[in-house]
């Protein structure tokens, strides 16, 4: 092993020790004469293992089938957006701390269709499916401030599968999520058939991104293309080879939903990823401003939004996407309720810093610049325009796999 891939695997090692306390499922009570709390209600599915243990209900092994849990988390009313308040001791109080406030199971579909009804917000679905080293708590907590924070206006469903949420599991994590990928695509499926169900936004991170992508991939195989219901896909910093990321959305068909990509070359966790996997670049890494990636991405409709200059507390520079106050909105506020950022209603530059706002600085310009240049096809000057055509991604692939479209 050379000096500098040591040390970005030792530093990924050290920088990911932080820990927090386990066990904070088993529901507490809240306190009427308390501070006033927020709540999250959500729907968890998951290929993990019951634990029989109340306080974590879940563990890292893979279970033959899938089940389905009601859960719901309070929320405390004083905290910074955008992090998780974990509790310090057990039990967890809700004035300070997240709080698990209601665990139920449920057995049936029916049962978990009668679950959606009541919960669904204007008919909107978001399926989040959480990334490496995450346990069942840490995924529940995570999609509770995403949902919080975002100010969303979706029903939250959480699909959860085994991860050993260990730093030297991240071979098992990789083939849990191929273990997984079928019971995603059933989950989806069952949702889309619910008539009450408009559509269904995928919000996946990191080696969830992997998940999501094979689970579309065999669902297009199946059936063409992927369920129309399905209208936006959001991968944020993917950990995918970009080699294999274009094939998997060739295979998927058409039509496709809308794909946006959350991109930074800062990303401690996705530059070891690359060591783990034999330096090979991953997508959430690509600097979608320089070609190749800026042609291939317009060419297929990809939004990407390049995040490097946003700064978080994150020292991965891997959980930007939540962890930003002024992105967890623009989720929330634009890309769930389907509204691109490049439409003709604004100009990219004014209309990404009017959703973030102007609290972090450099988010506007960051956003503004590198959305511009790669993804809007209505703003390209007349000049990009008289350029020699090329073929798009889809053309590509399908005449040479080893063409190598997102590759540098």
């Amino acid at each position: 092993m050379n000096t500098s891939r040591r040390t970005v695997f030792l530093g990924f090692l050290v920088l990911s020790g932080c820990g927090h306390p386990s066990g904070v499922m088993q529901p507490v009570a809240l306190d009427a004469s308390g501070p006033k709390t927020a709540q999250v209600d959500m729907l968890v599915a998951t290929t993990r293992q019951p634990s029989g243990d109340p306080a974590t209900l879940f563990n890292g092994e893979r279970s033959p089938i899938p089940y389905l849990t009601d859960v719901a988390v309070s929320i405390p009313p004083r905290r910074e957006a955008g992090t998780v308040q974990w509790p310090k001791r057990l039990p967890a109080n809700p004035s300070t701390d997240f709080a698990v406030t209601r665990v139920d199971r449920i057995d049936t579909i029916p049962e978990g269709r009668e679950w959606f009804r009541k919960h669904l917000e204007g008919g909107h679905a978001l399926v989040f499916i959480h990334g490496f080293n995450n346990t069942y708590e840490d995924s529940v907590f995570r999609l509770a401030q995403i949902v919080h924070d975002s100010g969303m206006r979706a029903t939250p469903m959480l699909f959860t599968w085994p991860s050993r949420a260990e730093l030297t599991g991240y071979e098992y994590d990789k083939e849990s999520t191929n273990y997984s990928r079928t019971a995603l695509e059933q989950s989806l499926r069952v949702l889309a058939q619910d008539p009450a169900v408009k559509d269904i936004t995928i919000l996946a991170h990191s080696m969830g991104t992997w998940l999501a992508m094979e689970s579309l991939r065999q669902m297009g195989i199946r059936d063409g293309h992927v369920n129309a219901k399905i209208h936006n896909v959001i991968l944020a910093s993917p950990d995918i080879d970009i080699q294999v990321f274009a094939k998997q959305y060739v295979e998927m068909g058409d039509p496709k939903p809308k794909f946006t990509i959350f991109v930074s070359q800062d990303d401690r966790a996705l530059a070891a990823s690359s060591f783990i996997t034999g330096n090979v670049s991953r997508l959430g890494a690509i600097d979608p401003s320089k070609e190749p990636y800026r042609s291939r991405l317009e060419e297929a409709g990809i939004t990407a939004i390049d995040l490097t200059e946003v700064k978080t507390d994150d020292s991965l520079h891997h959980g930007k996407f939540a962890e930003s106050p002024e992105i967890v909105q623009l989720i929330g506020q634009r890309l769930i309720t389907g509204q691109t950022l490049t439409d003709s209603n604004v100009t990219l530059g004014q209309g990404v810093a009017a959703v973030v706002g102007g609290t972090v600085r450099t988010v506007g310009t960051v956003a503004g610049a590198t959305i511009a240049a790669p993804l809007t096809i209505a703003e390209q000057s007349s000049a990009a325009s008289k350029k020699p055509a090329r073929p798009v991604l889809e053309d590509t692939l399908r005449a040479d796999p080893q063409s190598l479209p997102l590759t540098h």
